[in-house]
């Protein structure tokens, strides 16, 4: 059982050596099992941080320390956590928000643990199912450094809320399909061997891989996919196995999602950026040219159907595009049957999905373009 004093921040360097030394003094037994410490990174969360924490109280394998890292917070964040249980880390002078919170805590966590105990990384807006940690911990070997969830929408938001839980339902299904491959280890909930965090920052300060000289990279705008291929690059696997699954927080308005979207894709696009091709990117790259030719594709199609509609009247019926059609609305309307019967009926009417695709592919079309415009502003600066 972990049991550290309640922190208010950082640790001073002593104190961290000589945790860590106590902390490798008595080899484990090696049945032991590892220890778990949960980190929830949380700025102003008060309305949620009591959830997220009471899920971890749930686990059918029950952590042995949660730790709410209240981050520049303003409300009763850090109240709310301690009546619920938590230790509460303050982040001291952090300017770069997740990442940076997030690096602080893990510095001074890291020395209290053993390199095969483990630590979960969990968004405040967050509620992990009850057999998470159990299955997590199931996943691991020699090979697995991280697992990481699979994330599922909160119900409400109406028509656009239904919209992101079917495309949360779609991607659980491709995670079943490879065999629970992660394409993404998702900062809703992912676990890591406190080996690899080890391992993740020796090889930054090492240049082997960007981001700085901490355990996640402040160079990017979604940490959790660099954090992935960091992992990945390090030899490890990255494993999201169906009982790893959390709800989290759908967007409620247009504006707040394309915002998030167009972080997810800009900073998808950067880290390979920056990354480069190599055996681990190679896939990444295959699915963003993939990606950004359906899109392109789509468009050209609707453009054609709309002009040719226009100057000629409807083309008429057409029995070879009426099956690829009706097996294009089979995949569409199977992949979300678990999503609820609100979900198949929209998966069949396809004009609310077409809509949703053409915002997606805005979102691809517009990160793409922020990136090669900052290309050039940084090429012109120089």
């Amino acid at each position: 059982m972990l049991d550290l004093a309640a922190p208010s921040g950082p640790r001073p360097h002593r104190a961290r050596r000589h945790a860590s030394r106590r902390a490798h003094a008595a080899p484990e037994e090696p049945n032991e099992r590892p220890r778990l410490a949960v980190l929830i990174p949380a700025h102003n969360e008060a309305d949620r941080i009591g959830a997220a924490i009471d899920g971890l109280r749930d686990q059918t394998r029950r952590p042995d320390l949660v730790v709410v890292v209240c981050d520049n917070c303003t409300d009763d964040t850090a109240e709310i956590a301690a009546a619920h249980g938590a230790q509460v880390f303050h982040t001291q002078g952090n300017t770069h928000k997740k990442a940076g919170a997030l690096n602080q805590a893990i510095a001074w966590m890291l020395p209290h643990l053993d390199d095969r105990d483990l630590l979960l990384v969990q968004d405040a807006d967050t509620v992990l199912d009850p057999w998470f940690a159990e299955t997590a911990l199931g996943t691991f070997n020699r090979k697995v450094g991280a697992v990481g969830g699979v994330f599922y929408g909160e119900e409400g938001g109406g028509l656009l809320g239904l919209l992101q839980r079917m495309e949360f339902h779609r991607y659980a299904w491709e995670l079943e399909r490879t065999g629970g491959k992660a394409q993404v280890l998702t900062g809703t909930g992912t676990m890591f061997r406190a080996r690899v965090l080890r391992e993740v920052r020796a090889a930054r300060r090492a240049g082997v891989i960007g981001g700085g000289t901490g355990y996640y990279s402040l160079a990017s705008l979604t940490e959790d996919d660099e954090m992935t291929k960091a992992v990945k690059t390090l030899g490890y696997r990255a494993m999201s196995p169906a009982g790893c699954a959390v709800t989290t927080e759908v967007m409620p308005t247009l504006g707040k999602l394309w915002h998030q979207r167009l972080r997810w894709q800009r900073g998808a696009l950067e880290n390979l950026r920056d990354y480069g091709w190599t055996r681990v990117t190679a896939r990444y790259f295959a699915q963003q040219f993939l990606m950004g030719f359906g899109a392109l594709s789509f468009l050209i199609y609707l453009t054609y159907m709309v002009t040719y509609t226009t100057l000629y009247g409807w083309p008429g019926f057409s029995p070879f595009w009426t099956a690829i059609g009706l097996i294009f609305v089979v995949e569409k309307t199977v992949s979300v049957r678990r999503a609820g019967p609100k979900a198949v009926l929209v998966a069949v009417l396809m004009v609310p999905e077409m809509l949703y695709d053409l915002f997606q592919h805005a979102v691809y079309f517009t990160s793409l373009w922020g990136m090669v415009r900052r290309s050039e502003e940084k090429w012109v600066a120089t």
